[in-house]
């Protein structure tokens, strides 16, 4: 089997420490990558909101709602922990919770140009 070599669609420097909260989420997102394909789920289109709870002790708890690219996915129990994970690497995030939802279903046309781009469909 080939090894498939996964690359950053978007050379994106990293967030300032005083950029917003939400800008810093998304970078962190954007260095997720769903184990089958070549593209992070932010680009993917799998992130549908991101919920950012007002600061207590200086963290704020972070709720993702997300979703798969099918409802059988065969990864749908990593895409979840990794987002979570790469969240919680934020400064300032407290507790981070993945929603998932199917509420619309997703379709290829939620991807990013650079995205879709990078999977062939432009």
């Amino acid at each position: 089997m080939a090894k498939i070599e996964i690359t950053p669609i978007e050379t994106e420097a990293a967030p300032t420490a005083d950029a917003p909260l939400k800008e810093k989420i998304i970078y962190a997102l954007r260095n997720v990558y769903d184990p089958e394909l070549p593209v992070n789920v932010y680009d993917l289109g799998l992130v549908y909101d991101i919920k950012i709870m007002p600061a207590t002790a200086g963290k704020s708890d972070v709720v993702l709602t997300y979703t798969l690219t099918a409802p059988n996915c065969p990864v749908a129990h990593q895409i979840p922990a990794d987002m979570i994970q790469g969240v919680q690497t934020v400064t300032g995030v407290g507790e981070v919770r993945a929603e998932l939802t199917f509420s619309p279903p997703w379709h290829k046309n939620m991807m990013s140009e650079a995205a879709a781009l990078e999977l062939g469909y432009l």
